[in-house]
């Protein structure tokens, strides 16, 4: 993979659609949802603990059905060093790292999605 694929150029939130995009320097757009945000949270609560953190999202984050609540709404982004953001969420969750890497790999467009 290449550092290019993984450096963004832009984030932006879009709290009207309810969506982060991320378009990267490769030329590629990501767009998140808030919910896929909340669901495909990487901290070691969301996960269930240490030993079920991953850096690569599990397939079940994409299906996940959450309703619009506070936890699914983007309060803000911060950036985390050159590596990653944090999101906080209304109901005050923001302890998830995203690296670039996770939020690449966690882009739902058809072309990344497909052969994973």
């Amino acid at each position: 993979m290449t550092l290019e694929r993984e450096t963004p150029k832009e984030v932006i939130a879009n709290k009207s659609a309810r969506e982060v995009i991320i378009r990267w320097e490769d030329g590629h757009e990501s767009r998140y949802s808030f919910n896929l945000i909340r669901a495909a949270c990487p901290c070691a609560s969301c996960r269930g603990g240490h030993e079920n953190m991953r850096s690569e999202p599990v397939p079940e984050m994409f299906t996940a059905e959450l309703p619009v609540s506070p936890a699914t709404t983007l309060r803000r982004i911060e950036p985390v060093g050159t590596y990653a953001l944090s999101f906080e969420m209304e109901d005050g969750h923001h302890f998830g790292i995203y690296t670039w890497h996770y939020l690449r790999a966690l882009c739902a467009c058809p072309e990344c999605r497909e052969g994973k």
